[in-house]
């Protein structure tokens, strides 16, 4: 493409600062950003990235449709919440517009075997107007890409096995509650583990219901299957508490969690399929205590055995350079709500970013 990408950003919180600087870095020309908080509505974004003035003024969400006529970007980068009912409005609202639309939302990496009506929808609205849709972040590359490009180099696999830890503290009373931490053994069983006995089919149902909200790595699983060529047969998870040891301070949740009540919980999600290889991949949130930092480690089992571990993860920062980095390959992709397996395996632009786009 011979002239800057035109962005759009939706949803200027802690995220945003990396997002909308990286654009600019990248060479990309920002012309719209929204926000629902009124204490951001108004400012210049340059306020909100630590920059000079850009004269680009954040606007309402409630008026993107609006706004996206007025400024036709060719994408918006999309950075609120986690999941797709959450996201379902801006996707639809981007998509009826014809913006293409890539979110830091992690269900929205694989949706299709959690939010399966929702996704079909905003797929349907997306192929009408010739527009993609897309999750991507973190997940896409140190859950996905990391681990089938070393997949590359084994003769045989038998089992994967993801593990990957998070310190809930970082992210708000609402998210720690739903790791239980906090929660005595018995509270915790009755609340989060009271699903864990039930079969692939029972949980699959309720999943797509919308009665049951799956952890992170039930997405993923589907993700890294269908990157692989693996066929699933089933599919489970299973919520374990982190039982504390000694008393621990909550600044979140605003307690001290007593000796052997939940610091929080691993989500285990168990997947076979019918060429015999199992992933087991598992999602820790919790309150650390203090000599513990967030990991990402995975093995594949099998001729030979290996093992990759990343410590202390810039978990923000490296979601951020990864959705910037796929701008040009959303905007080449095919209409439809099209996950990143089935996209050119990310790269670092060394260029700006106009001049990886194919699409005249």
């Amino acid at each position: 493409m011979n002239r800057k990408l035109r962005i759009a950003q939706y949803g200027c919180g802690k995220m945003s600062i990396y997002l909308m600087r990286y654009v600019l870095e990248k060479g990309g020309e920002l012309v719209a950003a929204f926000d629902m908080n009124p204490d951001v509505i108004g400012k210049d974004v340059g306020e909100i990235i630590g920059t000079d003035p850009t004269g680009v003024l954040i606007s309402n969400a409630a008026n993107a449709d609006k706004v996206f006529k007025q400024t036709k970007p060719d994408a918006c980068i999309i950075a609120t919440r986690s999941t797709m009912a959450d996201l379902k409005e801006a996707f639809l609202t981007c998509a009826a517009n014809g913006v293409n639309a890539i979110s830091t939302c992690e269900e929205a990496i694989f949706p299709w075997n959690s939010s399966p009506d929702i996704t079909r929808e905003i797929d349907a609205l997306a192929r009408d107007n010739g527009c993609t849709i897309c999750g991507s972040g973190y997940p896409d590359l140190f859950w996905g890409t990391m681990v089938t490009n070393l997949s590359g180099s084994s003769a045989n696999i038998t089992k994967i096995k993801g593990i990957s830890s998070y310190n809930v503290e970082d992210y708000g009373i609402a998210l720690a509650k739903g790791h239980g931490a906090g929660l005595s053994p018995e509270d915790f069983q009755k609340e989060i583990g009271n699903y864990n006995n039930l079969n692939s089919d029972e949980i699959k149902e309720l999943v797509e219901k919308g009665d049951y909200i799956p952890s992170y790595m039930w997405n993923q699983n589907g993700w890294l299957c269908s990157k692989l060529g693996l066929r699933i047969t089933s599919q489970t998870q299973r919520c374990v508490p982190h039982i504390c040891e000694e008393e621990l301070n909550s600044s979140t949740l605003g307690m001290t969690i007593k000796t052997g009540f939940a610091t929080g919980m691993s989500a285990i999600v168990t997947t076979e399929t019918e060429e015999g290889i199992i992933l087991e991949t598992e999602c820790i949130g919790k309150v650390y205590t203090e000599d513990e930092f967030d990991r990402n480690e995975w093995t594949l089992f099998g001729e030979p055995e290996t093992t990759v571990i990343v410590n202390r993860p810039a978990t923000v920062e490296l979601t951020c350079a990864t959705i910037v980095n796929r701008l040009p390959q959303l905007i080449d992709s095919k209409a439809g709500y099209v996950t990143t397996e089935n996209m050119p395996d990310n790269i670092y632009m060394v260029k700006p970013m106009h001049e990886y786009v194919k699409t005249k």
